[in-house]
């Protein structure tokens, strides 16, 4: 789920929201903060995989050509 905060400074990357939020989900997942492993080894072991997966689709499509008729996916 998107994330929207008032007061938060605009990011004009692509896929910047996605981004945000899939680093929020791996930053705060129990697999980083009780066990203490490292992002990308709960990478591996398979959390938030459906936000690894929008936000491949994503970067993948500013590189589709159709996607100048279609636009960016994502947020």
């Amino acid at each position: 789920m998107p994330k929207y905060y008032e007061e938060k400074e605009e990011d004009g990357r692509a896929c910047s929201g996605i981004r945000e939020d899939f680093k929020a989900c791996l930053l705060q997942h129990d697999c980083v903060i009780k066990e203490g492993k490292m992002p990308s080894q709960c990478l591996k072991e398979g959390h938030c995989r459906a936000l690894q997966t929008s936000f491949f689709e994503c970067k993948r499509s500013m590189l589709d050509t159709r996607s100048r008729f279609r636009g960016r996916k994502g947020y």
